[in-house]
């Protein structure tokens, strides 16, 4: 089986390299060719010995996913649906701003974390994504973006690993996929300008403080254990006397960095002045910042999107308490592209997408009795 050189780092290449007799430094020129370059064919790499050239031609391959299907929203949001080897789809997004180009990608085949809020959650869940999977979707957009006309807003400036999945449930891959994009020789991206959204598997938050220094964002969308269990049922293996200790602490030597809260608003359910209220005495000593998202509704949910106005007297209330509070923009839900909204095609091991319509189902035929 050949060994696919898209899905490893400066560390997996060096190792590589060196075991093939080779020196080092091979690992750089590999890199900068398949990340920077964008080239596939190793016979194209001309700093390479003819003789390596050949023999990486017999061991080895850089194989991305395939483009199933891609469409752009109104808004300019990009989706492309990419098919992975095993049959299985999964969903990458790109939205354009005038002064930034977000990629959002994916860490696993579905999600395993089942967050009631979310289209993914219902999906179920298959497996983790490779290395070459995470990275090859930045490899993927950036080939597909350069074709957009050279154009100044299709360039990718920032990477959130806030696609399908839990990225800290596939710790090892999605850290040394976040390296390359890190890397100078890779994509070149400031570490504040990667950010890893977790749900707050706390273990792995502290173990992520220790090899990298990415952005954090936390999926926290509750201010209380109670609702919180409801919303995101990993707040009870990981409350949030725990999850606020490792925010705290997370960016304690760098006094300017800040833990992004991501607060999806929920019509009825958590967007309420007390809500507020009980979410600033939360974050009373946490240095973090918060995002307010509109919810994006998708097929059976149960659930409506706050309005307009109860958003904005959420956000000023927290203002008010000097918690720097955004809303986001609505992006890319006509192509369902928007945030909670990524299904993808999954070989649903867990049957949870159909235990949900059963679900629903009993709700709607308990409203009309």
């Amino acid at each position: 089986m050949k060994t696919n050189l898209l899905g490893l780092d400066r560390k997996g290449l060096e190792k590589f390299f060196l075991e093939l007799g080779e020196k080092s430094f091979r690992a750089q020129q590999v890199l900068q060719w398949i990340h920077f370059n964008g080239v596939k064919d190793v016979a194209l790499m001309t700093n390479l010995s003819k003789s390596l050239r050949d023999k990486l031609i017999d061991i080895a391959e850089i194989h991305a996913p395939e483009v199933a299907y891609e469409n752009t929203s109104p808004d300019n949001t990009h989706k492309w649906v990419l098919r992975l080897q095993d049959g299985n789809c999964i969903e990458t997004v790109f939205i354009p701003e005038k002064t930034r180009g977000t990629l959002c990608v994916s860490s696993q085949v579905g999600c395993t974390l089942n967050c009631d809020f979310c289209s993914t959650g219902k999906q179920g869940f298959n497996r983790n994504l490779t290395i070459a999977e995470i990275i090859g979707q930045v490899w993927v957009a950036v080939r597909s973006l350069s074709n957009k006309n050279g154009e100044h807003d299709h360039k990718i400036t920032n990477v959130v690993m806030m696609g399908m999945g839990e990225p800290l449930l596939n710790f090892d891959n999605v850290v040394s996929a976040m390296d390359i994009m890190l890397d100078d020789f890779g994509y070149g991206l400031s570490k504040r300008r990667v950010t890893l959204s977790t749900a707050g598997v706390v273990p792995a938050m502290y173990k992520l403080r220790e090899v990298s220094d990415v952005a954090l964002a936390v999926s926290l969308h509750a201010p209380n254990d109670d609702l919180r269990n409801v919303l995101v049922p990993l707040n009870k293996k990981y409350p949030l006397k725990d999850l606020m200790a490792v925010c705290k602490e997370f960016f304690n030597d760098e006094k300017r960095r800040y833990v992004t809260m991501e607060y999806v608003m929920l019509a009825g359910v958590n967007d309420s002045p007390d809500h507020a209220k009980q979410l600033i005495s939360l974050l009373k000593n946490v240095r973090a910042k918060v995002n307010l998202i509109p919810f994006n509704p998708f097929p059976h949910t149960i659930y409506q999107r706050s309005d307009d106005v109860t958003i904005d007297r959420f956000r000023e209330i927290l203002m008010n308490a000097g918690i720097n509070a955004i809303t986001r923009k609505t992006r890319g839900d006509r192509i369902d592209a928007a945030c909670g909204q990524l299904v993808g095609q999954v070989k649903d091991r867990t049957k949870r997408n159909e235990r949900y319509k059963e679900k629903i189902s009993r709700i709607f035929l308990a409203q009309d009795c």
